[in-house]
């Protein structure tokens, strides 16, 4: 199992059943450190990057995925993303996509 982090299209509905075949049931969270970058991908898709500000966050939303899923985010996410590791505001270790 794998926690995600999203903070974006993820969170729509519609794209979940794209995307996983199913809606996901996620739990809000806080990701410090990190800010929603004022350019967006192909002009329209909100991207995260590191900020400066440590106090900096991006509230967004949990799901756990198993990795099968985690795959398939891979693949919607595309070549403009990159995936990391980060630990959220309550303790989770979790994936969140950044700019690659």
């Amino acid at each position: 199992m794998h926690y995600l982090f999203t903070y974006g299209t993820l969170q729509d509905l519609s794209i979940q059943k794209q995307v996983f075949g199913r809606t996901l049931a996620g739990i809000q969270d806080v990701l410090y450190g990190y800010r929603i970058s004022l350019e967006k991908i192909m002009g329209k898709y909100l991207v995260i990057e590191k900020a400066t500000n440590k106090e900096s966050k991006i509230e967004g939303i949990v799901f756990e995925l198993q990795d099968s899923e985690l795959l398939k985010v891979d693949l919607y996410e595309g070549e403009a993303y990159k995936k990391i590791k980060v630990v959220l505001k309550s303790g989770k270790s979790a994936w969140v996509y950044i700019r690659a």
